[in-house]
C-alpha cells in the first residue's frame, strides 16, 4: 500500500463517512509535511452535521471519504470513535487546529492563505492573528461571492491563489460548501486546503464559542443554537435526532452504513 492509502488505514466508519484516528499535534504534523512538499490535498473537519450531509448524500460522502485527513471536530463523533474501538481519541477541534496550524506555519515561514467569509470578517481575521503570530506570512485572502462562480471567476481564483504562493489555505464556506469547494479543487491549487467553518467567525472576534465546560459535554451545538437560533435551528432540528438513532443503530449492530 502507498503512503496516500496508508493515511486511511485505521480509520473508523460513522454512519460510513470515513473519520480518522489523530490528534492536534498529529493533524498538524501532517498539514506542514504537506504544505512543505507543495501537495495539493484537503482536510475535512468533522461534525454531526457532515456526517448527516454525508448519509444523505452519496456523492457527498465520497468528497469527504476520498479527502487526506478528516478530524473528529464534533464530541459526539469523538465519543463513537471510543464506542467503536478507538479508546483514546480525543477531539481535533476545527478553530483549534486552525490555531495550531498557524503557530507552526509561522515558525516554519510557510505561507498561508484564507478564502471565504464576508470582507469584513476576513479582514479583522486577518488583522487579529498578524497581531497574535509575529512572522505569520499571509499571502492571499478572499471573500468570494454569495453565488456560484463562473468558470472564468473561478478560473481567476485558482490563478491568484496560486500565484500568491500560499502552501497552506483555510476554507471557511461552512459545510458542504466548502468540503465540495475543495474535492473540485484538489490538483488544481497547490495547496493544502483545511475546511474549518466557523472558526473564521471565532476568531475574527464575531461571533463567541461556547464554554470549555460545554465544549467537552457535547453542548456547543446548544451554545451556538442560542446564540443564532433562526440560522441553525432547521439544522439541528433535521440532523440531531436522526444521528441519536442512526448511530445507536450502528453500535447495536442493527445496520450497517455504506461507506462507498
Amino acid at each position: 500500500m502507498n503512503e496516500r492509502g496508508n493515511r486511511h488505514a485505521d480509520a473508523t466508519r460513522i454512519l460510513g463517512m470515513r473519520v480518522d484516528p489523530t490528534s492536534y499535534e498529529d493533524a498538524t504534523a501532517k498539514i506542514l509535511s504537506w504544505a512543505e512538499r507543495g501537495e495539493s490535498c484537503y482536510v475535512c473537519v468533522a461534525n454531526v452535521h457532515m456526517v448527516m450531509e454525508a448519509y444523505d448524500d452519496p456523492g457527498f460522502r465520497r468528497m469527504v471519504n476520498d479527502s487526506d485527513l478528516v478530524t473528529p471536530d464534533g464530541m459526539p463523533l469523538v465519543w463513537m470513535m471510543r464506542l467503536l474501538g478507538k479508546k483514546d481519541q480525543k477531539r481535533v477541534y476545527g478553530p483549534e487546529l486552525t490555531l495550531r496550524v498557524l503557530e507552526a506555519a509561522a515558525e516554519k515561514g510557510i505561507p498561508v492563505g484564507f478564502y471565504g467569509s464576508s470582507p469584513e470578517v476576513l479582514g479583522n481575521l486577518v488583522s487579529n492573528l498578524e497581531r497574535r503570530y509575529t512572522g505569520l506570512r499571509i499571502a492571499y485572502a478572499y471573500s468570494p461571492p454569495y453565488r456560484e462562480l463562473e468558470a472564468w471567476e473561478d478560473e481567476e481564483v485558482v490563478r491568484s491563489i496560486r500565484e500568491s504562493g500560499a502552501k497552506i489555505l483555510f476554507v471557511g464556506l461552512g459545510c458542504p460548501k466548502q468540503e465540495r469547494w475543495m474535492a473540485n479543487h484538489k490538483g488544481k491549487i497547490d495547496a493544502v486546503m483545511v475546511g474549518v467553518g466557523a472558526a473564521f467567525d471565532f476568531h475574527a472576534g464575531r461571533v463567541r464559542q461556547a464554554p470549555p465546560w460545554m465544549q467537552r459535554m457535547g453542548l456547543e451545538w446548544l451554545f451556538r443554537l442560542f446564540m443564532e437560533p433562526r440560522r441553525l435551528w432547521k439544522r439541528y432540528a433535521k440532523h440531531n435526532p436522526r444521528f441519536l438513532v442512526l448511530a445507536a443503530l450502528q453500535l447495536l449492530g442493527v445496520r450497517r452504513y455504506d461507506a462507498t
